[in-house]
């Protein structure tokens, strides 16, 4: 296929897994990566690392997303949810259950497609910015604008462009997302105060615990702000939200630099960003959410967002480990910018 850009972003990988690439380092999770993972299992015990998927409740943490709500099938103009179908043909004693869901995908634990954040870039090179996404797929120019409807209703209207369905989540599901995990307990460090964490702090906690991370490795940050969520029990404090546990600070280059180098196919953590959101003050253009934009855009390094660590983080630290099998699919949802994710570690 031909190559669909000129020029690339500086510090991105783009085309470096050929021109139509839509896995960016989850090309790195591979037979190879699934043994080292497989390889970490000692005891076959296994443990949840998803948050459930109607917290951290409300639309405070973000009024864009919104609790799953769940709906009755209607069975012949029943609500079949315990219905006797003994109603329907006297003879049989079955008892069925049949629902739905309205999902908002990065409601709750979630992955984020390449899809999820783009960029204004001249990929053209004819100096008018477009929009693209990672390895030049373009955002397309004819999305409408729709008219806002008021808060809590859902938008049916969907329009997708080329980037948003190529880099669809799906690709993810199909790959599989299965390989070595690795784990730095940030908490330990910052407590449960709010603090940035850059490539010098990180590179120090590092160190203490002795965590090394190796090309294709997914490395995952424990905050502790799962903990703080699951406290609040669906009824989210704001303040405390935005004043609780570690983010990273994507302004750091000297951080985002480390993960290019790296060589870590995804970034992981049960806060809200991963990064500090909103990030520190920029001068001139530049990206809202950096860390987003070096990983998503650049590099095709997935993030997980919102994922439950506590449990896990405890039983490493008391084993004096940070190594661990990481199976972690999202929904195969075709096009879908998101998803949730019900991850499993087995140690």
């Amino acid at each position: 296929m031909t190559q669909r850009w000129k020029k690339r972003p500086e510090g991105s990988n783009w085309g470096e897994f050929g021109p139509d690439d839509n896995l960016g380092r989850v090309n790195w999770i591979d037979a190879g990566k699934v043994r080292q993972g497989i390889a970490e299992v000692r005891e076959g015990r296994t443990f949840c690392l998803s948050l459930p998927l109607e917290y951290p409740g409300g639309n405070l943490l973000n009024p864009r997303r919104f609790p799953p709500q769940l709906f009755a099938v209607v069975r012949e103009g029943r609500p079949n949810m315990a219905l006797p179908l003994g109603l329907f043909d006297p003879r049989v004693t079955d008892v069925s259950s049949d629902d739905a869901a309205l999902l908002y995908l990065q409601y709750s634990t979630q992955w984020d497609s390449f899809a999820h954040i783009g960029s204004m870039f001249d990929a053209d090179g004819d100096g008018r910015p477009e929009r693209v996404f990672y390895n030049g797929w373009r955002g397309g120019s004819d999305i409408p604008d729709v008219a806002d409807r008021g808060v809590g209703e859902p938008r049916l209207e969907r329009f997708p462009s080329q980037g948003t369905e190529a880099l669809g989540i799906h690709n993810f599901a199909r790959h599989g997302m299965q390989g070595r995990g690795v784990l730095v307990n940030l908490k330990d460090e910052v407590g449960e105060a709010r603090d940035w964490v850059g490539y010098d702090r990180l590179m120090r906690v590092m160190q203490a615990q002795k965590v090394e991370v190796e090309k294709g490795d997914m490395l995952c940050f424990y905050t502790g702000f799962g903990d703080v969520v699951l406290s609040m029990q669906k009824k989210p404090d704001l303040h405390r939200l935005e004043n609780s546990c570690a983010v990273l600070d994507g302004r750091d280059a000297k951080l985002l630099r480390w993960i290019s180098d790296s060589g870590v196919s995804c970034l992981i953590a049960d806060n809200y960003a991963v990064e500090g959101l909103p990030a520190k003050p920029a001068d001139g253009s530049h990206a809202m959410l950096p860390l987003h934009e070096h990983c998503l855009f650049k590099l095709g390094v997935p993030l997980g967002e919102l994922w439950y660590l506590s449990e896990l983080a405890a039983y490493l630290k008391q084993q004096g480990r940070s190594r661990f099998l990481l199976t972690a699919p999202p929904l195969r949802l075709t096009g879908a910018v998101g998803s949730p994710a019900s991850p499993i570690a087995t140690v």
